[in-house]
């Protein structure tokens, strides 16, 4: 569902659903409490997204939508193929840290077998984004630069565990390196977090010397 097609209302709810989800969890959210605080009809709610499912797959689709759209763009530039490499993971980490609200949901809610076969236009998504990186891994595989032995669909949970982790455990991580505000910590993720994330995967892509 792209952005385009929702009007006003349907962003509200979406927007109230992702908060909700975010802070309660998916089961402990009804569709009751999302329309209680969206301040629109639970008659309306059902009307526009059908079940709770249907809603969260909206919520997912309306947030990651342009993620597709970005590396899609990103196959088309005139770029070396680790220069792509760094790049995904650049909008990767950028797209998670500012929509940490429907990522951490990702995160933790779509780990049951039953929900994920309701999430059939998230899959796709997922299989899309991954074949994006498909590309450029074997543009760099066909040059001689990249190993051939790479296990392509590890690489992002590489990148998306390692954020996790370190943003799942902020408090420890902000004392540890002294980062006292919000700004200094987006900082740290948006410079040494990523770099070190593009480190790491330059290593499993790379020939050693």
């Amino acid at each position: 569902m792209s952005k385009g097609e929702l009007n006003d209302k349907k962003i509200q709810i979406l927007e109230v659903a992702e908060r909700l989800f975010s802070e309660k969890g998916f089961e402990g959210t009804s569709i009751r409490d999302i329309s209680k605080q969206a301040k629109i009809n639970i008659a309306m709610v059902s009307y526009y997204f059908g079940s709770k499912e249907r809603l969260l797959e909206s919520l997912i689709l309306y947030r990651t939508s342009d993620l597709k759209l970005q590396l899609e763009n990103l196959l088309e530039e005139n770029l070396e193929p680790l220069d792509k490499v760094n790049k995904l993971i650049e909008i990767y980490i950028n797209r998670i840290n500012s929509n940490r609200g429907i990522y951490r949901i990702l995160h933790f809610e779509l780990t049951s077998k039953k929900r994920e076969k309701n999430l059939f236009a998230f899959t796709e998504l997922k299989r899309g984004n991954l074949k994006s990186l498909e590309t450029i891994v074997q543009e760099g595989q066909s040059k001689g630069v990249f190993r051939k032995d790479v296990i392509i669909p590890l690489i992002t949970p590489t990148i998306m565990g390692t954020f996790f982790h370190f943003h799942m455990n902020k408090p420890f991580f902000e004392e540890l390196l002294n980062l006292k505000t919000e700004s200094l910590y987006n900082d740290y993720i948006k410079t040494s977090l990523t770099k070190h994330i593009q480190q790491t995967i330059k290593a499993l892509l790379v020939y050693e010397n």
